[in-house]
């Protein structure tokens, strides 16, 4: 899977792509961003924290992630359970079958486990479907219809259908294997704690010879990490024993089971996972910084004049200087409010006499339909006044637009200033607006 920082970064690409509106502009950070030092990677990972401002996004992240390390825990529980449980039925006669007991215990999981490592080293260059999968499914885990959801569901989908995600699936499915076997292991030691067994042998098939040199080969690499094994004279008394032997001999016998257990059951297991684990931080998803809306960032990042000579200027709109009519005023706030509570009287004398209606400041839906209504009773020439912060988006131009449309007497845009801000913003984001402004030849005042 991506990492958290690029989980962000990607969902705020999709969010983009369909007109999400977030809690902080993205023009606004990636210019912010311009001139800070840092490697692309880097910016594109800040500017993605940054336009999550309130943490709404990542909220939605961690409450995927958690749900699914959710579901990957209750699931180990449930399989250690199921293990203890198994051998618990299996152990409850006083005499037991040593082979027996022990083919019970690894025969399927040592099958599974060959053929895991044989489909691995046939399959390595694709994703194979998993029932897994089915079980860790963000669209099962996760109900949300807004747009954020979604485009998360969307993104771990993705995810899960990546190439390297073949090790994540098998790094779980070990991980239900060994909790498993811990569970065998925990109903093992717990058993011959409370009870006393008899382990015996026998075979229709199989020679007694060939049992007693399968036994030795069982108890070679146990008895390495220092677990006794039956020794020759053990593994003949226990030939087709049906009552209680001797606790020595005994004891010899439920040590090869633990330490069969644990080196061909748990170790290999756990050497699985821990390679799957290996593979899967080796092929973790990256950012692909190719994708035309990274490069559109970028390319406006390292925008910049490298020789004179060869520098082409280009022509910038220019907004049409501001017609001041002589009838009746209206004077309104876009979204900011401004220090000066007369800052209209710039514009002109007649901005001041006669005294203009002042709206106050327009931002929600309310205040939209307030002042729609308003122009639809009186015939006025609207000053809208659009602080330094604002950004000529696609919701600023709709509100801008509707008034247009709604003014008899037109609308003209004064740009307030903003002491607070630096003046190279300033310029760029003036030019923003005299472009927007041009295009719908909308007047400014100077």
């Amino acid at each position: 899977m991506l990492s958290k920082q690029d989980q962000l970064t990607e969902l705020v690409r999709k969010l983009e792509s369909k007109n999400h509106v977030f809690s902080t502009d993205p023009l606004l950070i990636t210019e912010r961003l311009q001139d800070e030092a840092a490697t692309p990677l880097q910016k594109i990972r800040r500017r993605a924290e940054r336009i999550d401002s309130n943490g709404a996004l990542a909220g939605t992240l961690n409450k995927i992630d958690g749900r699914i390390k959710g579901i990957i825990l209750i699931m180990s529980v449930l399989w250690c359970i199921s293990g203890f449980l198994g051998l618990f039925a299996l152990l409850q006669a006083n005499v037991v079958n040593f082979f027996y007991v022990l083919v019970c215990l690894l025969g399927f999981h040592t099958v599974m486990l060959l053929g895991w490592l044989i489909f691995t080293v046939i399959n390595r260059g694709s994703q194979s479907p998993s029932l897994i999968t089915s079980f860790i499914s963000p669209k099962a885990l996760i109900r949300g219809k807004d747009d954020v959801t979604q485009a998360a569901v969307e993104l771990y989908d993705e995810q899960l259908h990546h190439t390297g995600m073949r090790w994540y699936l098998s790094k779980f499915s070990h991980q239900l294997w060994l909790a498993t076997l811990t569970g065998m292991l925990f109903a093992i030691i717990f058993l011959l704690i409370v009870r006393q067994y008899s382990f015996s042998w026998e075979s229709t098939l199989l020679s007694d010879q060939a049992l007693m040199s399968l036994t030795h080969w069982l108890g070679w690499l146990p008895s390495l990490v220092g677990f006794h094994v039956p020794d020759t004279e053990a593994i003949i008394q226990s030939r087709l024993a049906t009552e209680a032997m001797p606790l020595s001999i005994a004891r010899q016998w439920a040590s090869l089971l633990i330490g069969s257990l644990l080196m061909y059951g748990i170790v290999p297991r756990a050497i699985a996972w821990a390679l799957c684990a290996l593979m899967f931080n080796r092929q973790k998803m990256k950012i692909d910084l190719n994708l035309p809306y990274y490069q559109k960032i970028l390319n406006f990042w390292q925008r910049k004049v490298v020789d004179a000579d060869d520098f082409v200027e280009k022509i910038q709109a220019v907004a049409p200087v501001a017609k001041i009519s002589t009838g009746n005023k209206l004077v309104v706030l876009l979204e900011y409010k401004h220090s000066d509570p007369h800052w209209y009287h710039t514009a002109g004398q007649a901005f001041i006499h006669p005294a203009p209606v002042e709206f106050g400041v327009l931002d929600d839906r309310e205040d939209m339909d307030k002042i729609l209504q308003y122009l639809e009773q009186h015939e006025v020439q609207v000053l809208v006044g659009i602080h330094a912060k604002a950004l000529p988006d696609r919701g600023t131009m709709r509100k801008l637009d509707k008034i247009v449309t709604h003014a008899k007497q037109g609308v003209i845009v004064q740009l307030l200033e903003d002491t607070s801000s630096m003046e190279k913003q300033d310029s760029v984001r003036r030019q923003q607006w005299q472009a927007a402004l041009a295009e719908r030849n909308i007047g400014l005042v100077s």
